[in-house]
C-alpha cells in the first residue's frame, strides 16, 4: 500500500479488480477543505482512460510488476515470438499485448516484457531506435529554407516525419514515445 501523495506518472496501481497505469496526477489544495489528488488512469487491459479523486493521504494498492528482459526474434503470423534471456524460454505476444511499440520492433532487439501475476501485460521497448529509411521522396531543390519535414518509410514500417536532407538507405535514430526524427546515424 502506498500514500496516494507519492503517486508518480507511469506507476501501476491495484484499483476495482483491475490494473491501472497512473497517466497525471495534481495534488490540490483548495482556500477551503481538504487536500485531494486528481488522477488520469489508465487501464492496463482495455486502455480505457479515467479520472479518479482520492483524499489526501488515502492509502491505495501498488501492483506488483516483474519486468523480464526478453529478446524480439521473429513474427510468426499474428504474433510475435519473444525470447526469455534467462531461461531460453520463448513465449508469443499479440500485437495487442506488444502494444503501440509493435511498429518499431526489429528482429533480435531486447525489450522489457512487464508480466503481473505470470500475465502479461505489456511490453516496454528502448526509448530510442535505430533504423534504416527504406522508402522517402527526394528532397527538391530550394525545399531546405525553412527546415520542413517529409514523410519517412523505416524498415519497420512506421512512418515518421524526417528533414528534407535524409535520403533512401540512411539510418537514423527515433524517439519511440513521441514518434519524432531525432538524428541521423
Amino acid at each position: 500500500m502506498i500514500s496516494v501523495n507519492d503517486l508518480k506518472n507511469g506507476l501501476t496501481l491495484e484499483l476495482d479488480n483491475g490494473l491501472w497505469t497512473v497517466v497525471e496526477f495534481l495534488h490540490v489544495k483548495p482556500g477551503k477543505g481538504a487536500a485531494f489528488v486528481r488522477t488520469k488512469l489508465k487501464n492496463v487491459e482495455s486502455g480505457n482512460v479515467i479520472e479518479k479523486t482520492f483524499r489526501a493521504g488515502e492509502k491505495v494498492a501498488k501492483a506488483m510488476l516483474d519486468r523480464r528482459e526478453m529478446q524480439y526474434l521473429y513474427k510468426e503470423g499474428k504474433d510475435y515470438v519473444m525470447m526469455d534471456n534467462e531461461s531460453y524460454e520463448q513465449l508469443q505476444l499479440n500485437e495487442s499485448q506488444v502494444g503501440d511499440g509493435v511498429k518499431y520492433l526489429k528482429e533480435n532487439m531486447i525489450v522489457q516484457v512487464l508480466m503481473h501475476d505470470k500475465r502479461i501485460i505489456g511490453v516496454d521497448i528502448p526509448a530510442h531506435v535505430e533504423l534504416e529509411v527504406v522508402d522517402t521522396p527526394p528532397s527538391e531543390k530550394g525545399n531546405t529554407a525553412q527546415g520542413g519535414t517529409k514523410p519517412a518509410t523505416l524498415e519497420t514500417g512506421a512512418v515518421v516525419q524526417v528533414p528534407f536532407f535524409v535520403s533512401n538507405g540512411d539510418v537514423i535514430r527515433v524517439d519511440t514515445r513521441s514518434n519524432e526524427y531525432l538524428d541521423r546515424v
